[in-house]
């Protein structure tokens, strides 16, 4: 059973992640975006572990809920939204329950990822953080699901984002130029699946 306390050493550790790898993911954006996922989600996380600590939610789902407010309040451009949806979503659906399962918690994010595509438009192929997103979630949500399986299966779609044509989002512009460079919204997808294998060790 998976309880608040364990969320809490995730986002924790996702904020770590994010935190390290801010230099990477900028200028992974660089390439194909604004420059600036890197420093906009060090921002959104950085404000996600001090809200944690002022204010300790009492459930996963709470504490899922308090983090997708700060990242909509905190993080620029399409980030904040689309990540601040996912975790909004993924806690509205664990409701007040004090202890959830894996699958409990693995069909939480999928309804979040589902309010994500919906509000990007956009679907796994799209060179997006769908590509990370979806194939971690179904790793997840299997009989036999591990966060291991699903960090895997992020890093492999974040990696296939690099042949792909963008079709949505500031990439989408760039045409055939989108073409050889690794999405920036996957790769910090993969990074908090990451942080999820890293805390369930």
């Amino acid at each position: 059973m998976l309880d608040t306390d364990f969320v809490h050493r995730w986002l924790t550790a996702a904020a770590a992640a994010i935190s390290r790898e801010a230099a990477r993911l900028t200028d992974l954006d660089s390439a194909i975006g604004d420059a600036d996922h890197g420093s906009n989600m060090q921002r959104g996380f950085t404000a996600v572990t001090a809200a944690l600590e002022k204010e300790p939610p009492d459930s996963p789902g709470a504490a899922l809920i308090l983090a997708g407010r700060q990242l909509i309040s905190k993080v620029g451009g399409a980030s904040g939204p689309l990540y601040g949806t996912l975790l909004r979503r993924a806690g509205k659906a664990l409701g007040d329950a004090e202890q959830v399962t894996l699958q409990e918690l693995a069909g939480a994010l999928r309804t979040g990822v589902e309010a994500v595509a919906q509000l990007g438009g956009s679907a796994p192929g799209d060179k997006t953080m769908l590509d990370a997103l979806v194939p971690a979630v179904e790793a997840l949500a299997t009989d036999g699901g591990s966060f291991e399986a699903a960090s895997e299966a992020a890093d492999k779609g974040a990696l296939a984002t690099v042949p792909m044509l963008a079709r949505k989002g500031r990439a989408s512009y760039l045409g055939e130029r989108s073409i050889g460079h690794q999405d920036p919204g996957a790769t910090s997808s993969a990074l908090l699946f990451a942080a999820f294998e890293e805390v369930a060790r």
